[in-house]
């Protein structure tokens, strides 16, 4: 490994951590397509595992040792080392299992890509909460969900929280970006065979367990907005909306929690 002791925190080779946001790694334009952080050796397995590529990676000298063989293929990837306090000052958050990795953000597929072979997707419409949507991404990959479609105002899956939430399942779950419901996103759907059942409050809606008792073979399940839900676009795109019923005077579910209950419901037949 290209090991190297971190003896200035203004050095430009570390801007990754300490001056760019979010927001600022996605919109970068050198590397191409832009960056995103992967913070545990855990998630960083995963990313690797997925094909994404290190630029550089920032880790307490007591957990080289984890970090070495993810490395392996990667040899003039840059290993910057320093101690806990040191690299909390650099990135201003203490480092989860003291490991952080500046990946290359993979070219998304397209729509009838992702979906080709699925059979059952979630579509995440308008979520602004990156912890939300990290969750939904893990409930997918152990619900069994094949794939995971975001709109343009979805909060971004490869945000560092919403990475850390999913325990890396982010970088598992084939996803992508889906159009606004206004320029065709229903279509992409349709065209793929999928019936659109919509997750709301409706005086029609239809009880999940009934939905799932006699669900098409292929669905997109589509989860709205924290507080909102769904907007009247996407609503009326629906073939059907349904509803998890609930008792004692509640009306719904977080929507991290109500992603999870209705992909059990909707689980593929043998599954556990």
């Amino acid at each position: 490994m290209d090991v190297r002791a971190i003896d200035d925190l203004d050095d430009p080779a570390l801007a990754d951590y300490s001056r760019l946001t979010d927001v600022a790694l996605r919109r970068v334009t050198e590397p191409a397509g832009g960056l995103y952080l992967a913070e545990s050796t855990k998630v960083i397995a995963r990313a690797i595992e997925a094909g994404h590529r290190p630029r550089s990676v920032l880790v307490q000298e007591q957990w080289l040792d984890d970090v070495a063989p993810l490395l392996e293929g990667f040899p003039d990837v840059p290993v910057f080392v320093g101690e806990a306090p040191l690299l909390e000052r650099l990135t201003g958050y203490h480092l989860h299992r003291g490991a952080l990795a500046s990946m290359h953000r993979p070219v998304l597929p397209s729509v009838p890509e992702v979906l080709a072979d699925a059979r059952r997707v979630v579509v995440l419409d308008g979520l602004v909460d990156h912890t939300n949507v990290g969750a939904i991404f893990r409930s997918a990959a152990g619900l069994g969900a094949d794939a995971v479609l975001v709109t343009p105002s979805c909060a971004d899956p490869l945000y560092r929280r919403s990475v850390r939430v999913s325990m890396g399942t982010v970088l598992q779950v084939p996803w992508t970006r889906l159009p606004e419901w206004k320029d065709g996103a229903a279509d992409l759907l349709r065209e793929s065979g999928f019936h659109i059942a919509a997750l709301a409050l409706a005086d029609d809606a239809v009880p999940l367990d009934r939905f799932a008792a006699s669900a098409p073979e292929r669905v997109a399940l589509v989860m709205g907005a924290e507080g909102d839900g769904l907007g009247r676009r996407a609503l009326a795109s629906a073939d059907t909306i349904v509803t998890i019923p609930m008792l004692h005077g509640v009306d719904s579910l977080n929507v991290a929690s109500a992603s999870a209950v209705a992909l059990w419901a909707l689980r593929a037949k043998g599954t556990a």
